[in-house]
């Protein structure tokens, strides 16, 4: 099987997701720019998928540079250079036999550009709905664990239990004769 690579295209999430773009709106684009990086740490530690997150200059001028935060591969394009073409030069060279590349934008031109390439390509909201499906399965395993965990802690053992249950059905059959 394949190795995986998703490359994301951050300002196209931020401008996409409505919960990021409204921090945008606000004036908030730092704010906006940690959380698309939480979530997607999170997504990460669920699926296990390798994943890179592209931000181009548009926003924060400066000197390119690429570093890794909580096992996510975060690159700043260089001033002169946008997302989209590092992204198209990036997911072309690592596209192989042995990777798979997917891109999550959806930025038209830029998903033609990258399936020419031989990767896959996952718009916006359909990456959102993936990683809020993959959150959401995971709270609910957790609470069923949770859940069978309390049960398997309770002192008594199942003779017991049944014990106790056919002691409480004989105090309500009592309670009742003595109400008539």
């Amino acid at each position: 099987m394949k190795q995986q690579l998703l490359i994301v295209d951050a300002y196209n999430m931020i401008g996409n997701w409505p919960e990021l773009n409204r921090l945008k709106q606000a004036n908030r684009l730092p704010d906006a720019r940690d959380e698309l990086l939480n979530v997607l740490t999170e997504y990460k530690k669920i699926t296990g998928l390798n994943i890179s997150v592209i931000f181009d200059a548009m926003y924060v001028p400066g000197n390119s540079k690429s570093y890794r935060q909580a096992d996510l591969e975060i690159v700043w394009t260089s001033k002169d250079q946008t997302a989209d073409s590092y992204i198209e030069k990036y997911a072309a060279e690592k596209q192989s036999r042995v990777l798979q590349v997917t891109v999550a934008t959806s930025d038209q031109a830029e998903q033609w550009v990258i399936f020419s390439e031989g990767a896959l390509r996952i718009p916006a909201l359909e990456l959102r709905k993936r990683v809020h499906q993959a959150l959401k399965e995971v709270r609910h395993t957790a609470l069923r664990s949770q859940d069978r965990g309390s049960v398997r802690k309770s002192p008594w053992d199942d003779r017991q239990l049944s014990a106790l249950e056919q002691y409480r059905r004989q105090l309500e059959a009592d309670h009742d004769k003595r109400r008539h």
